[in-house]
């Protein structure tokens, strides 16, 4: 029960940091893609390299089990799924978390969103013996480094995973630092009005 109640409230602090930050309105998230404002882009880049930096820092410190890390499998569905969330996004302006989040703001378009997703779910879920009998769903799970206590194989074994995750947890951190907030445009001929 103390599971269930302390994902509710993590999951509840997760959403509202994301309807904080501008996540729930597809209007930032279609300009973070067009790069007109980095802002959500910084703050994901910032968020991901702290994860990171904790996570990798915490496992070489023993504060963190690797026996309670995940890695996904990786096979070619797995790209196929990344390339059609992609376009989902950019087009819909929500990604799951995100379009969920702003359900639960009021957001009617995330209705949709959210009914379109679990459609999609549905008809995977009754496609998923074609897509097994075509072998896409097969792969094996992979990390760039070798992590030590981790029994995963490594694209590079001579690479500390652990070092790995730190430095490019700390570059992202630095990305989204240096990374401007919007690109400048060009200033519009005296007398014009911009497009709103």
């Amino acid at each position: 029960m103390m599971t269930i109640v302390l994902a509710i409230v993590i999951g509840a602090a997760f959403g509202f940091v994301l309807d904080r930050i501008g996540a729930t309105n597809p209007n930032w998230i279609g300009r973070m893609l067009n790069l007109t404002n980095l802002h959500l882009m910084k703050t994901i880049l910032l968020a991901i390299g702290v994860a990171s930096v904790l996570t990798f820092g915490g496992q070489m410190l023993g504060l963190v089990d690797v026996g309670h890390m995940s890695v996904k499998t990786a096979y070619v569905g797995v790209f196929i799924g990344g390339l059609m969330l992609g376009l989902g996004w950019a087009m819909s302006g929500f990604c799951p978390g995100t379009g969920v989040c702003a359900l639960a703001v009021g957001r009617i378009d995330a209705l949709f969103f959210v009914a379109g997703g679990l459609l999609g779910a549905a008809a995977y879920m009754l496609s998923y013996p074609v897509w097994k009998d075509l072998g896409v769903l097969e792969g094996d799970k992979i990390t760039l480094g070798a992590i030590p206590g981790a029994d995963y194989p490594a694209a590079f074994p001579d690479l500390q995973g652990d070092l790995a995750g730190l430095a490019i947890g700390a570059a992202f951190i630095v990305i989204a630092f240096i990374l401007p907030r919007r690109f400048s445009r060009k200033k519009a001929p005296a007398g014009t009005q911009p497009a709103e």
